[in-house]
């Protein structure tokens, strides 16, 4: 035992150590004076302890519990913050007052033997408590609160990514629910075999089958009860990187235009990983032969120079009336000049271009003129749009013009459309209105997800169409989608200016949806730098210091320097 406490003894001074050498160093970055101070009463303890006195002991347990009110000041009542700050304290308190007794021949043993045991206990309490979920939102308990949405919320198939055009992501379907979810268990699986990339798909579900796909574009149709495939359709789809498929398209032929024999009266739309836009008969599998060649169109014409990975698609084709409505991906980062970010429409039947927006030359509307592409480097997107039928409207949620990070030699019009929802006339592809939802974007901020179109009450029986377009900022604007004005308020808020590459010229403020909930948008500080210890959270604190950090927008001059390194070598 006393072989044990003296190696405690060792421990604890070079804890001491670190703490105060590493504290000291973040107090002189403006940090917190906590850790050095921590360190020194530890490396004091060591010392005591070392020379036989009980007291270094009773030392270890005032750091703990003396941590315990700088805890709550820091972080409130957030458990895992407390048990990254109150943790290491209490298990050095519980093994210093249990080794004290056996170096020190001082009366009160026993003693300090019960306030390790509470101590211990109190860790073992803290340790337990993290295998229960904490901060978890529940439902309200008022239930009769909820109220079924106005609108057609039959139960239907998911014919669309977002289950209908207006990316509503809401099933209607009662068979599941509140009552009942709790008693859910696995029925079926199916296995796709091994594929690069990530699986991010949304399946659709056409009456009994579901229809899914792979990473590299294989189609499954899945018996919706059982699992078990009904035929699998692989267009041997190939990208050296970035493999994905997120959903695919339906669409049903109007009864008057349906063959006899009924092939591709119903068919699936697919767009791939190497930028080719498909139609399959929902049925069988089979390639909707008439659907331009041979079911095949290739996206890359009218593209240009298109290098293998630079220009594909991932996410779901919008199915708008009797068009089928694709964007399209590009690498990041890489070299000025990439595919252009064109929005096209093709005829669902028979796969011919019907219009083309490319914002850098609105006067192309179809294929660009012999010898000339679509503008290249415009912002693109890569996600799906939605669709209104009743306005004749498809709003397009653009990303921006590559590099991401470095903004200084962008043409003017592509920084108009940087992180903006388009609004397009379904039948010309001509652009209704536009909103911005950040300035002269070099922080990545491209819209990555589809709309979803909702109708508001206006407080006289009557509903304002309206859509909701979130953004990685955690910020969600409400837009009338008709106009595209803001049905809650949006305020310009001025935001750093100094650190950014000299010639980079950065908005004075920036849109904050301030009339709507923000989601994880908090002000970073050294308080939230993470650590599950006292000693990777110094760590992270003094990283955290040793940045320039002036909130959210604040330029990164690393990464347009990166960013503009691979524009040169890629000149």
């Amino acid at each position: 035992m006393k072989f044990l406490a003296l190696l405690f003894c060792i421990v604890l001074f070079l804890i001491g150590l670190g703490l105060t050498g590493a504290g000291a160093w973040l107090i002189g970055l403006g940090g917190s004076p906590y850790y050095a101070i921590a360190g020194l009463a530890y490396l004091i303890a060591a010392l005591l302890l070392w020379r036989r006195k009980a007291s270094g002991g009773l030392l270890v347990l005032l750091v703990a519990v003396l941590t315990v009110p700088w805890a709550l000041w820091e972080s409130g009542i957030n458990f895992w913050a407390l048990f990254a700050r109150l943790m290491s304290p209490l298990a050095l308190a519980a093994f210093a007052l249990l080794f004290a007794p056996s170096l020190s021949p001082a009366p009160g043993r026993k003693l300090f033997y019960v306030g390790a045991l509470l101590t211990a206990i109190l860790f073992a309490a803290g340790f337990g408590l993290s295998f229960i979920p904490h901060g978890v939102i529940r439902p309200s308990a008022d239930i009769a609160a909820y109220k079924p949405a106005k609108g057609d919320n039959s139960p239907a198939d998911w014919t669309s990514y977002g289950r209908t055009t207006a990316g509503d992501r809401y099933s209607p379907f009662d068979q599941i629910n509140r009552d009942n979810i709790s008693k859910l268990d696995l029925a079926w699986t199916y296995r796709t075999g091994k594929s690069e990339g990530a699986d991010q798909n949304t399946p659709l579900q056409i009456g009994d089958t579901l229809y899914t796909c792979t990473p590299a574009d294989v189609i499954a149709a899945l018996d919706a009860d059982t699992g078990k495939p009904r035929w699998t359709f692989d267009p041997k789809a190939t990208a050296p990187y970035w493999q994905r498929c997120r959903g695919l398209g339906y669409y049903k032929m109007p009864k008057e235009a349906q063959s006899a024999d009924g092939l591709c009266n119903e068919r699936l739309v697919q767009t791939t990983i190497d930028a080719r836009l498909l139609e399959i008969d929902s049925k069988t599998g089979a390639p909707c032969r008439g659907f331009g060649d041979n079911g095949t169109v290739q996206l890359s014409q009218g593209m240009g120079e298109v290098k293998a990975g630079y220009y594909f698609q991932t996410s779901a084709p919008l199915i708008a009336r009797n068009l089928i409505v694709v964007g399209g991906w590009v690498t990041d980062n890489q070299e000025t000049g990439e595919p252009s970010g064109v929005i096209r429409a093709f005829n669902v039947v028979t796969g011919e271009l019907e219009w083309a927006w490319d914002l850098g030359n609105p006067e192309i509307t179809k294929l660009p003129p012999e010898g000339e592409t679509y503008t290249r480097a415009t912002p693109n997107m890569w996600t799906t749009a939605a669709f209104d039928d009743k306005l004749g409207l498809i709003y397009a949620p653009l990303g921006n013009t590559t590099p991401d990070y470095y903004g200084a030699n962008r043409p003017a019009f592509a920084d108009q459309y940087n992180a903006t929802l388009v609004a397009l006339d379904v039948t010309t592809g001509r652009e209704r209105w536009k909103y911005q939802t950040v300035h002269h974007d070099i922080w990545d901020y491209d819209l990555p997800s589809q709309p979803a179109l909702i109708d508001l009450p206006d407080g006289n029986g009557a509903t304002v169409p309206a859509l909701l377009q979130t953004t990685k900022r955690g910020q969600l604007f409400l837009l009338n989608r008709q106009t595209g004005t803001p049905l809650a308020e949006v305020q310009e808020k001025p935001v750093p200016q100094q650190g950014g590459a000299p010639e980079e010229k950065l908005s004075p403020t920036q849109p904050y949806s301030v009339g709507m909930p923000t989601i994880g948008a908090e002000r970073m500080s050294e308080q939230t730098a993470w650590g599950l210890t006292m000693f990777d959270q110094l760590a992270c604190r003094i990283a955290f210091r040793r940045m320039r950090y002036e909130g959210e927008f604040h330029p990164d001059r690393d990464a347009a320097v990166r960013s503009s390194s691979r524009e040169i070598s890629a000149a």
